[in-house]
C-alpha cells in the first residue's frame, strides 16, 4: 500500500483551515460562552452538581469536562461536584441491556440528579433520542440543561436551557469546537475560583 504524501498533507491542511474557523468563529461567540460560564458557576455556589454526557466522540468531551471540574484544570482549587454520567461502563450496560440504549442518560439522571443541578450535553448532531430523552428528564426534575450542539443544532437546540452550536457539518470540526470551548469553561471556572 502506497501513501500519497501530498494528498494526506493536502487532507491536513484542510482541516487545520476548518480548524481555524472554529476558532474565528468562538472568539465571536465569548459572550454566549461566558453566559453558560455564569450560568455553572451559579449551579456550583448553590450546591449543586454538574453533570455530562455524550456519544462517541462527545463522549469523551463529557468525561474530560467532568474530571477537569473535580480534579483541576490549570490551578490547584477545592474539587467541584460534577460528574459523567456514563463513567460507569456497569451501570451504562445495565440501563442500555435492561431499559434500551435511548435511556441510559436519563435513567442516570433520574437517579442521580436533583433540582438545581445542571446537565452539559455534548452532541455534534442534537438529535441522539438518549440526549433528547435526557433533557426532558432533567427538565422536568428543575435540572438546568446547557447543549454544546453542532451543524443546526438538530431537536436539541430548542429544548436546552442555554446552547451554544458550532455551526459546521463536519464532526471532526465540530468535536474540535468542543473541545475548546470545554477548556475555555474550565478557564472561567478556574479563575473564580482562584485563591484571592
Amino acid at each position: 500500500m502506497s501513501i500519497d504524501a501530498s494528498a494526506s498533507i493536502e487532507a491536513m491542511r484542510r482541516q487545520l483551515d476548518a480548524a481555524g474557523e472554529v476558532v474565528n468563529w468562538l472568539s465571536d461567540s465569548l459572550g454566549d460562552l461566558a453566559t453558560m460560564g455564569a450560568a455553572l458557576l451559579d449551579v456550583l455556589a448553590g450546591g449543586g452538581t454538574i453533570w455530562t454526557c455524550g456519544n462517541g466522540g462527545s463522549a469523551t468531551h463529557a468525561m474530560h469536562l467532568a474530571e477537569e471540574l473535580l480534579g483541576r484544570y490549570r490551578t490547584t482549587r477545592p474539587p467541584l461536584a460534577a460528574a459523567c454520567l456514563h463513567a460507569d461502563p456497569s451501570a451504562l450496560t445495565c440501563i442500555a441491556n435492561d431499559f434500551g440504549y435511548e435511556t441510559v442518560f436519563s435513567r442516570a439522571i433520574e437517579g442521580l440528579g436533583r433540582s438545581g443541578d445542571a446537565l452539559i450535553v455534548f452532541s455534534t448532531s442534537g438529535n441522539s433520542p438518549n440526549i433528547l430523552r435526557a433533557i426532558e428528564t432533567a427538565q422536568s426534575m428543575g435540572i438546568m440543561v446547557i447543549g454544546l450542539l453542532g451543524r443546526s443544532g438538530g431537536d436539541a437546540a430548542g429544548q436546552c436551557d442555554r446552547s451554544l452550536i458550532v455551526p459546521f457539518e463536519d464532526s471532526a470540526t465540530i468535536q474540535e469546537g468542543h473541545h475548546l470551548m470545554l477548556h475555555l469553561l474550565c478557564e472561567m471556572i478556574d479563575n473564580a475560583h482562584a485563591p484571592e
